[in-house]
């Protein structure tokens, strides 16, 4: 038996002088929490199952297990007292606490009375290794009562109250508003991720309608490009197939506008989700919803596995984590193999699951197609999507060890049954369907209203993004060795708040923003006190500086510059990579055309994502990897950032298009060119000591160094592009 489990408390009753032990409230918690690990199954150790009276009446291999009337005379008892059982983990006796071997003595002596038909569950409850089916992201959303708090308190909404509501408790309060010039920045950072123009600045740091920006920012069609990236990630979006020679596929840039489509237009996240997941079996089918099925498409291809049969559990086991990490936060493909070490869910659960996308998406199709269906059979022209071609898919078995050759009971289609109110086994399709309408019922069973899972996981990305850590931080594991959320109840709060709002993710954007707590500064008066006490701002005392993305560096220096285009979706550009980056490429020059000049000027959401060729620039500033779904980048601060902004030629080219942009601006004014440079940078003129400074940079570049005036300018301009002001969000 494995018994690495904590101790709970467990009531003892106490009758006559005698204690006696209650087989619900005692002895089964027992059994589940220190024996059910291994005594259960079709090959429970030693021979012993303890899952039902049976089981504990057959015995195992030494005998009887439990000898009623006589605890001294029975095996499970002799070996818990020897500390024989639970076995030791790494060399550490597991011994069990004396009172709950007394529990296990006094019920045995009492006759060891099992209730008829009571079957144990390892799932049934929480334990120091496990998470239960009582752990907490699986309980029904409770809309709280909003926390009551000080009137002298400055409350925006709700959200202000459940954060100011622990600080109060610990005696800590949060910063000041940030300056209306850094509210503006932050803003259009975290909506349209671009820079504000001089324009904005002045006119929105002076008018403080914080509200109106707000909704004008939530309208713009760049919002739904900069939150297109988030979810791209999520969904490891590339437009090409992986391994050696990484194939394109065609029209996945279709699937990135879509997303942007959607997001600008505020579908409601149950359609979101929906689409992706059978927007071809939907009855109201269009080219629109078989493009969001492109969803289904996404992952790497390999047309010449070294086994085709083993491949098609490889892309199985990547569609069922793709579907479940971004739609529920859970690692579900971690039960290929075996029963999840840590969640409640079983190895069937997974095959359950994965029945949706059988055959279906990870189908050995023709290679020519990169696996997916023709146009014919696909209904549309010119789309990267999916459907299936047949109602009656071939039966998915459930894999012993996860080994296509070792296959067991056949997999009883459904989704996972953690939470058992909404458990449904899949329908049978009726005799007219082209499909087997799986992927629907598993869609339909996520974005169920009573699914806890869906809306927190999404509201909890919303927050994330917003402030850069979420309020469960991690973000893609909601289970037993994920985070535990910093507010519980606020993110339950704006979970049943984004339901009720039909799903709308504008408004639960809408509410965060025009949040007090979202509006602190990031300097706060008691900081170092309090970064003893929250070093990592769990409690939300202040806002997180934050540094610019890979995406949005990039668009603020085409900004800077002048010379971004802001032409919204279509195909997408080719960036210039190096001659150093392509060495590693089999055929070099003739593997890789860049787009011509003018069009690499868009914006970052719409350049071709290679699998086998990313931007060297791009990933030195944590661009993610789009082999597996990514929740959150990593976000690093290493030489080569600065090396990169110092040398890179990218770089180079924005600060000589900024000092000609400048020139422009002020022709023939070195001063005027210098507020002009600070101005199309940092969106603010230079003080006193920054003209200075800059002054004697200038000179110093013409008369020290032999460079022209516009070369000098250049160098002046690559400075405050590579300044900590221009790279930060405050």
């Amino acid at each position: 038996m494995h018994f690495r489990l904590a101790v709970c408390c467990l009531c003892v009753t106490f009758s006559s002088g005698i204690f006696a032990a209650d087989f619900e409230h005692d002895v089964a918690r027992v059994l589940v929490r220190r024996c059910l690990e291994c005594h259960k199954g079709a090959e429970p150790s030693g021979g012993l199952s303890l899952e039902d009276a049976s089981g504990l009446a057959r015995g195992g291999d030494s005998g009887p297990a439990v000898v009623a009337d006589k605890p001294d005379d029975s095996f499970l008892l002799q070996r818990v007292r020897s500390g024989e059982m639970p076995p030791p983990v790494k060399g550490v006796e597991q011994r069990l606490p004396d009172d709950e071997v007394r529990l296990l003595a006094e019920w045995i002596a009492a006759g060891a009375a099992w209730p008829k038909e009571r079957r144990l569950d390892l799932y049934e409850v929480t334990t120091d290794i496990r998470g239960g089916r009582d752990w907490w992201a699986f309980q029904p959303v409770q809309r709280p009562e909003v926390p009551d708090v000080p009137s002298s308190q400055n409350i925006a909404n709700p959200i202000d109250a459940f954060v100011l509501a622990k600080l109060n408790a610990n005696g800590m309060q949060p910063a000041a508003p940030a300056s209306g010039p850094e509210l503006v920045r932050r803003l259009f950072f975290t909506t349209i991720g671009l820079p504000p123009s001089v324009d904005d600045l002045q006119r929105w740091s002076a008018e403080k309608n914080h509200d109106e920006l707000v909704d004008e920012l939530l309208s713009s069609p760049h919002f739904g490009e900069r939150w297109a990236r988030h979810w791209l990630d999520l969904v490891r979006y590339a437009e090409t197939s992986g391994y050696e020679r990484d194939q394109p596929k065609p029209f996945a840039w279709k699937y990135r506008d879509w997303v942007v489509d959607a997001i600008n237009s505020d579908m409601p996240y149950d359609q979101f989700v929906l689409q992706q997941l059978a927007g071809d079996e939907i009855p109201d089918r269009t080219k629109s919803t078989v493009i969001a099925t492109g969803f289904l498409r996404l992952g790497t291809w390999n047309d010449e596995p070294n086994d085709d049969e083993d491949y098609r559990y490889e892309r199985l086991e990547d569609m069922v984590h793709a579907a479940s990490s971004s739609f529920l936060g859970l690692t579900v493909k971690c039960a290929r193999c075996h029963d999840h070490k840590f969640d409640p869910i079983p190895q069937h659960d997974y095959y359950r699951m994965a029945s949706a996308f059988w055959p279906g998406p990870i189908a050995a199709r023709d290679r020519a197609l990169l696996g997916g269906p023709s146009a014919e059979e696909l209904g549309f022209d010119d789309v990267l999507g999916w459907t299936d071609l047949s109602a009656t898919p071939a039966p998915l078995h459930v894999l012993k060890s996860g080994e296509r050759h070792h296959p067991l009971n056949e997999a009883v289609p459904g989704p996972l049954t953690l939470s058992p109110s909404l458990f449904r086994e899949f329908e049978s399709p009726a005799d007219s369907a082209k499909t087997s309408g799986r992927r629907l019922q598993l869609a339909e069973w996520i974005i169920d209203p009573r699914n806890p899972l869906t809306p927190r996981v999404f509201v909890n990305r919303l927050w994330q993004h917003h402030f850069g850590e979420a309020i469960v931080r991690s973000p893609n594991n909601f289970g037993y060795k994920g985070d535990l959320p910093t507010h519980p109840e606020l993110l339950d709060w704006l979970a049943d708040e984004f339901v009720r709002s039909g799903w709308s993710a504008k408004h639960i954007h809408r509410l965060i923003l025009t949040s007090n707590t979202w509006r602190q500064s990031s300097l706060h008066p008691l900081a170092a006190e309090y970064s003893q006490r929250d070093s990592s701002n769990r409690l939300w005392w202040r806002a997180n500086r934050r540094r610019l993305d890979a995406e949005t560096l990039r668009d603020a220096l085409l900004t800077a510059s002048g010379e971004i285009d802001l032409t919204v979706g279509g195909e997408s550009f080719r960036p210039e990579i190096s001659a150093e980056a392509l060495e590693g490429l089999s055929r070099k020059e003739a593997a890789y055309q860049a787009s011509p000049p003018e069009q690499q000027r868009r914006r970052s959401l719409y350049s071709f994502v290679s699998r086998s060729l990313m931007p060297p620039m791009m990933t030195t500033f944590d661009q993610c990897d789009t082999t597996l779904p990514c929740g959150q980048r990593d976000v690093t601060t290493v030489p080569t950032q600065a090396l990169a902004m110092l040398n890179n030629d990218f770089v180079h080219a924005r600060s000589r298009a900024l000092a000609a942009r400048v020139q422009t601006a002020a022709p023939d004014d070195l001063g005027e060119q210098i507020t002009a440079a600070w101005r199309f940078v940092l969106g603010r003129a230079p003080d006193d000591d920054e003209r200075r400074l800059a002054m004697q940079h200038l000179t110093s570049q013409t008369s020290r160094h032999s460079l022209s005036e516009q070369q000098a300018l250049a160098s002046l301009c690559h400075v405050l592009l590579n300044s900590n002001e221009f790279l930060y969000v405050d």
